[in-house]
């Protein structure tokens, strides 16, 4: 399948903070919502900023629709919607000057869209932003992503600020935009329960490096984590156990199949687990 978003062994160092993006590679197809999973300062926002070249990596590549973009591809980036976390726009600014700027700066703006998320998501439209609330400003920021009909959007803990009945209206956004087969978006949350409604595929970054990408369905119906004894741990076959960590008198081992684990160890405890204990695992646990 042709892909929308490639990154191949990117990354970026900062020495003054000690921290450093090394070798991030993932690929994101047309058509599909990829969630970006990891704890704060994990290195999420480091990597969106390489994907958008606000951020200048030390090497590796990155590919939108196809190919690299400079500074000057104005056409590609009419073709992204972004969503940072935190202020989008200046705060002195209402829903009224927003829509006139975007118009001059999108030739694809689309006035009447952008005004139909604004009645949709129940935004004043003379109140300067600043008066907002945060999840009101998250709204306006997804309504002018998506009012210049960009085929990549690129969201940023878009959903954090929102009460879980607009966050689940906005996950519909998400699914409704995807719906077009040139259409993705790429989606860095820590709100996991988000990303399992909607998303296909789930990387998981720490301390700068990606640890895997998987498909949603294959961590939902496949890996489990199995609730072992001591004398049970040391009885696995090292190639099985993709993470590990003691809890008191039990060792809980992440596999990738959880079916195969129950017929090969007999006893064993096993449970199929939601993204946050995975990710938990994954971060905090230790390999073999």
């Amino acid at each position: 399948m042709e892909n929308i978003l490639e990154l191949q062994q990117v990354c970026k160092t900062f020495p003054k903070s000690n921290f450093a993006l090394e070798d991030v590679s993932f690929s994101l197809p047309y058509g599909a919502i990829l969630g970006v999973v990891g704890e704060n300062g994990a290195g999420k926002t480091t990597t969106i900023g390489c994907i958008l070249n606000t951020i200048a990596k030390d090497r590796g590549t990155v590919k939108l629709f196809g190919k690299e973009m400079s500074d000057a591809d104005t056409g590609m980036r009419e073709k992204i919607g972004v969503v940072y976390d935190g202020d989008n726009f200046p705060a002195y600014w209402n829903a009224k000057q927003l829509c006139e700027i975007m118009e001059g700066l999108y030739s694809q703006w689309d006035h009447s869209l952008f005004w139909k998320y604004v009645e949709k998501f129940q935004l004043p439209v003379k109140q300067n932003i600043k008066h907002y609330s945060r999840g009101m400003t998250m709204k306006l920021a997804i309504a002018a992503a998506l009012s210049h009909h960009p085929q990549l959007l690129i969201l940023d803990e878009a959903t954090s600020g929102l009460d879980p009945v607009m966050r689940d209206e906005m996950l519909d956004v998400f699914l409704e935009f995807v719906q077009e087969e040139n259409h993705s978006i790429l989606l860095s949350s820590h709100i996991t329960s988000d990303l399992e409604k909607v998303a296909d595929y789930i990387t998981f970054i720490h301390n700068g490096r990606l640890i895997m990408t998987v498909s949603k369905n294959d961590l939902v119906y496949n890996y489990a984590v199995m609730r072992c004894k001591e004398s049970q741990f040391l009885a696995l076959d090292p190639k099985d156990i993709i993470a590990y960590r003691k809890r008191d008198f039990q060792i809980d081992v992440l596999v990738s199949n959880g079916k195969e684990a129950q017929k090969k160890y007999n006893g064993v405890v096993i449970d199929h687990v939601c993204i946050d204990e995975i990710m938990l695992l994954l971060v905090k646990g230790e390999r073999v």
